[in-house]
C-alpha cells in the first residue's frame, strides 16, 4: 500500500531534519516532527503543509550548540 502524502510528508521532514543536525536524537526529531504534523493537519491549504511543519518542527528542537562560523 503506497504512503499517504501526509506520511511521506512526515518522512521527509524528518530526514531534513536529521541531516540538517545530525547530533540530535532520532527519536526527538521524529517526536518534533510529529507535534507539527499534529498542530498542522487540519489546515485547509495543504500546499505548504512540508514547509510549515519543517519550520515548527525547528523551533522544538533544542538550539544548535555548536559555534557558527563567519
Amino acid at each position: 500500500m503506497p504512503e499517504s502524502e501526509d506520511a511521506l510528508a512526515i518522512r521527509h521532514v524528518t530526514e531534513r531534519l536529521m541531516e540538517a543536525h545530525p547530533q540530535l536524537d532520532v527519536m526527538l526529531v521524529q517526536s518534533s516532527v510529529r507535534t507539527a504534523y499534529e498542530e498542522l493537519r487540519y489546515a485547509r491549504v495543504r500546499t505548504y503543509l512540508p514547509v510549515l511543519m519543517e519550520r515548527r518542527a525547528k523551533d522544538l528542537l533544542p538550539p544548535d550548540r555548536q559555534p557558527k562560523h563567519p
